[in-house]
């Protein structure tokens, strides 16, 4: 059997990634607060900003995944903020890096050991990886500490037969994204013709990329671009 345990599949990317591991037969659990409504998903509830409960959440996984034939281990869930470089106060960024990076460090060091040969890792980051934008410090602070994580990863896994990636959205139909920029029609038209297709990108379509990801190792330590060709500023 083969597995996908992915962060934060209530939603958005999370949720459709979901959605495409079930159809092709795999077991899916979801690491969330909030259970992931796709049927066939196994809801594992958890706080990523907890240790203890990440810990209890990887107990229940280690088994599994020592079960199965291959696993596509997702970090997706992030916190993306409204702050600035002069207005983020350090509790603030201690609580989305928790989120964004530490709590992916948590899992990796519990369940990295485990992965049988031919397991994927991989990140769900940004064009905000590997560029800035204003309003969005945390986010993209922490955007660029798992492109480190990723390239970092993909060095320290030679020779186990596991291969990573960091696959980058560009504006996507999210809940976050929603969150973030608001429903006035015309800045979300705005923010989707900041690219050559001019719209904002399906969480399909990134969900794609990331069950073809999982069984190409070609790409291992590679950062792909999703984002439909985002205009230069």
């Amino acid at each position: 059997m083969h597995t996908a345990i992915i962060t934060g599949a209530s939603v958005g990317i999370g949720r459709a990634t979901a959605q495409r591991f079930v159809a092709l037969g795999y077991r899916v659990y979801n690491l969330s607060r909030r259970a992931c409504p796709e049927p066939g998903v196994e809801n594992i509830a958890c706080d990523l900003a907890s240790d203890s409960s990440i810990a209890s959440a990887c107990d229940t996984l280690l088994p599994v995944v020592r079960d199965s034939a291959s696993v596509c281990l997702l970090h997706n869930a992030s916190q993306m903020r409204k702050d600035t470089a002069g207005n983020c106060s350090s509790d603030s960024l201690r609580e989305v890096l928790e989120t964004n990076v530490i709590a992916v460090n948590s899992i990796n060091q519990q369940l990295l050991p485990a992965l049988p040969r031919g397991s994927s890792l991989l990140y769900i980051g940004s064009t905000l990886s590997e560029k800035a934008v204003a309003g969005s410090f945390s986010y993209v602070l922490s955007k660029h500490a798992q492109l480190g994580m990723m390239r970092a990863s993909c060095q320290d896994l030679m020779g186990t037969g596991v291969h990573t990636a960091l696959i980058c959205p560009g504006f996507t139909d999210t809940e976050m994204l929603r969150t973030h920029i608001g429903n006035d029609p015309q800045v979300v038209a705005a923010i989707g013709g900041m690219n050559a297709f001019g719209r904002l990108i399906d969480p399909g379509e990134i969900a794609e990329l990331v069950v073809w990801s999982h069984s190409n190792p070609v790409i291992n330590g590679a950062v792909l671009h999703a984002n439909l060709g985002q205009k230069e500023a």
